[in-house]
């Protein structure tokens, strides 16, 4: 499935899958923490990087035209949200994703630094969007000690720990065949 079609099925595909994410919750101390970091790395590593900045493209417009499909639900106001940064990140860092894990031979290595470069892009155009929208939109003087601290740091684990699992199925899934690039044998 490497055609134009197939790219928009499987960008379509993941998509749903994050709207789905974000609703498969895994209770946490602090804050319950999402799926959805789990799918935009999938994304990246299994469809490439244009599908996947595709899909998740088209996960914010589906829920900025107020299908709810975030956490909180959806809407144009959406942007205006303290985590709308972690939203819109993941554009770039499923583009990225998929662009370190097509640079080589599909390792543990080459997978976990691209899931790492991924994890990177979303803390900091999460933490940046927070930071400015505490700040200057609610009011609310924070410093950006205090937004690491509240937006980064309890999900670094959880993160990691799905950082890795997304790793090892990518991996799995790519050694029957799936998510090769076309006219390659692996």
């Amino acid at each position: 499935m490497h055609s134009k079609y197939g790219s928009f099925i499987l960008a379509s595909f993941f998509a749903g899958l994050t709207a789905v994410g974000a609703f498969l919750r895994i209770p946490f101390p602090v804050v319950p923490v999402t799926l959805q970091v789990l799918i935009v790395l999938l994304s990246g590593f299994l469809i490439g990087p244009k599908p996947a900045f595709m899909a998740q493209a088209a996960y914010i417009l589906l829920g900025l035209a107020g299908a709810p499909v975030f956490t909180g639900g959806g809407g144009i106001s959406y942007i205006l949200s303290p985590t709308f940064g972690y939203l819109f990140s993941y554009m770039p860092a499923s583009w990225l994703v998929g662009k370190i894990a097509r640079s080589g031979e599909p390792s543990v290595s080459l997978y976990s630094m691209a899931a790492l470069a991924g994890l990177a892009v979303i803390y900091l155009l999460g933490a940046s969007v927070l930071y400015i929208n505490l700040n200057y939109l609610a009011g609310k003087p924070v410093t950006l000690l205090y937004t690491v601290q509240i937006g980064i740091y309890p999900f670094i684990v959880p993160d990691l720990l799905k950082g890795a699992a997304a790793v090892l199925f990518a991996l799995k899934i790519r050694r029957h065949g799936w998510g090769k690039e076309p006219g390659t044998q692996q």
